[in-house]
């Protein structure tokens, strides 16, 4: 029934903002079409320390980056020249493609409104044929994300199509993102239809077969089967799964089918060929050393 249970390592960004690194792992790279997910927080700042969090612009091929909030605020600008302060319960879908650059900032006061910050970023892999399409962005209010609420259950849908519900978020492949919130006694069950599965634990602890899994563990289930999720305690579970894309290199921020891609990438940040935000190109992240490793989890300079 589970084929894998993978443990989110502790990872450290470049400004010493450390987070829970869950994909890729080294038993398993991919979950359908998500290369990348990380959990910052929740973690307090102060209003002198907000600064010091913020993610330098930095770039992307090849895969669209996909960030929600559980609390706090974060301003997103690119190269497009959007400039977005994503809010709980939207999602901004940056769509990289060919190459684009962003930055995330914790500039506004309101951020420590909450009292903290809390995000998931996962990547979304490309199929082929659009890895290098036009670089794209949207932000998707709450009112564009269809939730479903039953007796212990409160449900909404991220991104794709699961248990008969679907948003109009873009995306490139088969796939389904849901954020499920369950009372403590509550059974769930995970979408079926999709040869890739995963369960990520944000809060609380559930059981499944009659074993306890917690905060922090991804649970991978075997296709074809039928699992149930049974809360433990109140908890909030990220499901997220579709079909695999085949296999991709990932290198840093960069994402693609083709090892040489990834090569053209580095040249072409390092040329300042991929351009800087408009309203935020004074700093940013610098490519960085290759010591020649097998492309594997990116350097933990950034977090998207």
């Amino acid at each position: 029934m589970l084929d894998l249970i993978i443990d989110a390592r502790p990872a450290t960004l470049g400004n010493n903002f450390t987070i829970r690194r869950i994909l890729p792992y080294r038993l398993r790279r991919m979950i359908g079409p998500f290369i990348f997910m990380d959990h910052a927080g929740p973690v307090q700042f102060t209003a002198e320390q907000l600064p010091s969090m913020d993610v330098l612009p930095h770039p992307h091929i090849g895969l669209s980056t996909v960030s929600y909030l559980f609390n706090g605020l974060v301003t997103h600008r690119d190269s497009l020249g959007v400039e977005q302060v994503i809010r709980p319960g939207e999602v901004n879908w940056m769509t990289a493609g060919r190459g684009i650059a962003h930055s995330e900032r914790f500039e506004d006061p309101a951020t420590l409104a909450g009292g903290s910050l809390e995000m998931l970023q996962t990547w979304v892999a490309l199929p082929e044929a659009d890895e290098e399409t036009d670089p794209a962005f949207t932000n998707y209010q709450p009112d564009q994300l269809p939730v479903f609420t039953d007796k212990g259950v409160w449900m909404r849908l991220i991104a794709g199509e699961a248990f008969g519900v679907k948003n109009d978020v873009k995306t490139h492949s088969p796939l389904f993102y849901v954020h499920v919130v369950l009372q403590a006694g509550t059974r769930f069950g995970i979408p079926l239809g999709y040869s890739e599965r995963g369960a990520y634990v944000a809060k609380g602890s559930v059981e499944v077969n009659g074993h306890r899994y917690g905060v922090g563990q991804l649970l991978v289930f075997t296709p074809g089967i039928d699992p149930v999720l049974v809360a433990v305690e109140n908890s909030t579970i990220m499901l997220l799964g579709g079909e695999h894309l085949g296999d991709r290199y990932i290198w840093w921020n960069f994402v693609s089918s083709s090892k040489e891609r990834i090569e053209q990438a580095k040249a072409d940040w390092q040329a300042g060929r991929i351009p800087l935000p408009p309203t935020d190109h004074t700093e940013f992240v610098p490519l960085p050393e290759d010591r020649s490793k097998p492309a594997g989890s990116p350097p933990p300079q950034a977090l998207s």
